[in-house]
This record gives C-alpha cells, structure tokens and sequence, in this order.
C-alpha cells in the first residue's frame, strides 16, 4: 500500500496499519525516514505562523524564525521521538509489554508522520486565522488523532494486538 493509503488507513485501523509495517523486516532506515519525513513536513507545517510572526512582529526577520523552526523540529524532534520511543517501552515493559524498541519506535514514529498532513491545516489555520477557538479545536483534533494512532500503534507493537 502508497504511504499516502496507509495514512488513511490509519485514521480507520491504526492497530492494523502498523501491524502491517511490523510484519515486514525490521529495517531501521525505514524508521529514520519515518520520523524525519514527518518533521519536514512539521516544518513546512510551521511557514506560515513564521511569516505571521515575522510580519506582525519585523523586529526579528522571517529567516531567523525559520532557522530557529528548522533546528527545532528537523535536528532537536527526532532525538526527543527517539527518547520518547524508548522511554514508552520501556513503561509498557512494566505492563507486560513483549514488544522491541523497534515496534515502539515505528509506531510513534509512524503516528507522527500519519497526523503531518493535519499540521499542515494547524500551520494554515495559525498563519491565517491567528490565536483562537478555531486553532485550539484543531490543535485538539490532532492531538485526539495522534493519541489514538500512536496508543492503538503501541499496542499493537508491544501487546501484539493486531486486529
């Protein structure tokens, strides 16, 4: 299936999808992609609130705020996914988890890269629109979605729970 296929797929099965992506060979480049996919388009996602900023507020120019955006999601989120992963796995192995860090990792990873396309809406909405009723709600879907393709993920990565 088209990463774009498994994207929609996971908003219906996220169990299911990453399942999917677990039953194949475990390949670390694929994870790396992964998250580093979805924080170039968290990035790109973040042009629009830079431009807002820049325009609304000249003293510190768009560049700036750009490169400050560019090391924090493309240098800085993908070390913190990292930690993130791990530190998850290892609660869930508290629980009884059986999963590998590796499952762990591609279903944050893949929870990240799968509610990108939705923080291309957030940066539109907070470039366009500004601070309101309208960016919390979708801040709060995102955050819905992204919690439920990454705890229905984890489970099926730790748990093996794949329906």
């Amino acid at each position: 299936m088209t990463i774009t296929g498994e994207i929609v797929a996971s908003y219906r099965r996220p169990a299911a999808a990453v399942g999917r992506m677990l039953a194949g060979p475990r390949r670390e480049d694929r994870a790396l992609v992964m998250v580093m996919a979805a924080c170039a388009v968290i990035f790109v996602s973040q042009w629009p609130v830079a431009a807002r900023a820049a325009h609304l507020d000249p003293a510190i120019p768009l560049e700036a705020r750009l490169a400050g955006m560019l090391l924090a999601t493309v240098f800085l989120l993908p070390l913190l996914a990292y930690a993130l992963a791990g530190a998850s796995h290892a609660v869930l192995r508290l629980f009884g988890g059986r999963g590998s860090h590796y499952g762990a990792r591609i279903a944050l990873f893949w929870a990240l890269l799968a509610v990108s396309p939705l923080m291309l809406l957030k940066g539109l909405v907070a470039g366009l629109i500004g601070p309101g009723a309208a960016l919390t709600a979708t801040g709060a879907t995102i955050f819905a979605a992204f919690m439920w393709i990454w705890g229905a993920g984890l489970h099926a990565a730790e748990f093996g729970a794949v329906k």
